[in-house]
């Protein structure tokens, strides 16, 4: 089989990780330089992307995250799965298509971890978590201009704590020609 669809169709989406062990920096390189190349409407590339692996941020993300669910006061709940790496996408909301091209972005960083032993999950809830007052700080802080970007997901890269997952059957009309 090709290598590339072999990619696609074998990895799975890891929801617990291994808090010691982080990604190699140049296998993050890799992966983060593959969202780069995601296809974007009109090539505007309105994504940008942002590493996070510093404890003190990613408490900060966690409890926004919970917020933004709706969990807020659950202290045992870490909506990234303990992951040491979390990339947030966030895109400039003036391009027509920002939704779809972070989308891209994130899934190309997927695939690309996976073809490195990089285990990925995509999170939701970064619009919410930058649309809050305490996001848009963040933003600021980071020098990004929080009136003009929004976020559209994360993606947590780390080593997986467990077995890797077996795949869902694929729904039977799931493809349709016409």
């Amino acid at each position: 089989m090709n290598e590339t669809i072999e990619n696609i169709i074998t990895r799975r989406s890891i929801r617990s990780y291994d808090k010691n062990r982080k990604v190699e920096k140049e296998k993050l390189d890799k992966i983060l330089e593959a969202g780069t190349y995601a296809a974007c409407g009109m090539g505007a590339q309105s994504p940008l992307i942002v590493v996070v692996q510093d404890d003190k941020t990613r408490e900060k993300l966690r409890k926004m995250n919970l917020k933004a669910m709706g969990k807020t006061g659950n202290e045992d709940i870490d909506p990234f799965y303990g992951a040491p790496t979390i990339v947030i996408v966030l895109a400039d909301k003036s391009i027509m298509t920002y939704k779809e091209d972070g989308s891209l972005v994130i899934g190309n960083m997927m695939i690309a971890a996976h073809s490195l032993e990089i285990d990925s999950c995509w999170i939701h809830r970064a619009y919410e978590e930058f649309e809050s007052d305490e996001g848009k700080e963040l933003l600021k802080m980071w020098g990004i201009d929080e009136d003009k970007y929004v976020g559209v997901g994360h993606c947590i890269l780390g080593y997986r704590d467990g077995e890797y997952p077996n795949p869902k059957s694929r729904k039977q009309d799931y493809i349709r020609y016409v």
